[in-house]
């Protein structure tokens, strides 16, 4: 069981090489072990190529190995053609001994049917080595899985005293650092939210500039079409998604949804449909309440700054005594998680 442990724990270490690039696939990571000896790593490194068990099997130098070998994988190994071949299939081809799985997948596809082609196939296989850690790395796929609905994260920056903006705009918070790091957590989602209040006043790029890593498709929340004609999303080429009461179409780039902006349950399942696994909502301050009173998010950021305003639009009030905070360059980010 330790053994197990700890070729587990190097694949997730290796799974966590695919953040930022896999969505909106899992990051998954493989080990390959004979005798005791890792010959054979891969994780999962971008969505539409080649997963954690292929590549760790092409790293593998001597094939005739594999007959007596294990391999360590962080979730369950795929049994469906999507856009690469099933890695359940593969193993067996291979005739992999043994298969030890950290975690099932949730996605209607698997679920189970990998582990069940393994053992059919007389495989040994074992689940559950590390669990806990394997659901929690890509606990973004799982939600989203799990209930129809993308995992939601809540972020905003704010002054000591509790504003995320004065009454004439915004106000950069964030040092350099903590704002790479804001970038990294962008770089993690599928999609960006945010209202066309937002887009009116700070006219943002809403990318991943600053960060390796892909960067979200960029939604707007804007019920009667007030979003400028020459603002970024709209003109930068980049991909946005427009969701309003009044008009459907594609152009280009961007598109326009209707649908009710009201209702977050509405536009949070229709991203799911796309294939939206996970959403960052960066505001504003109306967009944000709504989430909060609606009950549908899964963590908050909150970065809070030394300065302070005086007045301004208030920031959503919650309360955060369950929070885990760090300070960073003389700022404050707090995490705090629904459940």
């Amino acid at each position: 069981m330790e053994i197990d442990e700890k070729y587990m724990r190097r694949a997730l270490q290796l799974a966590r090489q695919g953040g930022g690039h896999a969505s909106p696939n899992p990051m998954v990571g493989a080990v390959v072990v004979h005798d005791g000896i890792i010959i054979g790593e891969g994780f999962h490194r971008c969505c539409g190529k080649g997963h954690a068990e292929v590549n760790a099997i092409a790293s593998v130098c001597d094939q005739s190995l594999l007959s007596a070998s294990t391999i360590y994988v962080t979730l369950e190994p795929c049994s469906h053609y999507g856009k690469t071949p099933p890695c359940a299939k593969l193993l067996i081809d291979r005739g992999i001994r043994r298969v030890v799985v950290g975690v099932l997948d949730p996605f209607e596809k698997v679920s189970g049917r990998g582990v069940a082609k393994l053992r059919e196939a007389g495989i040994e296989v074992e689940v559950g080595m590390l669990e806990t850690e394997c659901r929690e790395l890509n606990k973004r796929f799982f939600t989203a899985h799990t209930t129809g609905m993308p995992w939601v994260q809540l972020k905003w920056a704010q002054s000591v005293d509790g504003y995320i903006a004065n009454e004439d705009g915004s106000v950069r918070f964030s040092t350099p650092l903590t704002l790479s790091l804001m970038y990294r957590e962008r770089s993690m989602a599928d999609a960006i939210v945010v209202g066309v209040g937002t887009v009116k006043i700070d006219n943002p790029s809403l990318t991943t500039r600053h960060w390796s890593g892909n960067s979200p498709l960029r939604v707007v929340l804007d019920r009667s079409l007030s979003i400028p004609d020459d603002c970024k999303l709209l003109t930068d080429g980049g991909k946005t998604l427009v969701y309003n009461e009044k008009k459907e179409d594609v152009e280009g780039s961007i598109e326009w949804a209707k649908l009710d902006t009201s209702k977050p349950e509405s536009w949070l399942r229709d991203l799911y449909r796309r294939g939206v696994t996970s959403v960052m909502v960066e505001g504003g301050a109306n967009v944000l309440q709504q989430l909060l009173d609606a009950g549908v998010w899964n963590e908050i950021r909150i970065e809070t700054s030394p300065i302070s305003l005086g007045g301004g639009i208030k920031a959503p009030q919650v309360d955060m005594k369950n929070a885990v905070s760090q300070e960073i360059d003389g700022n404050v980010i707090e995490l705090f998680n629904y459940c």
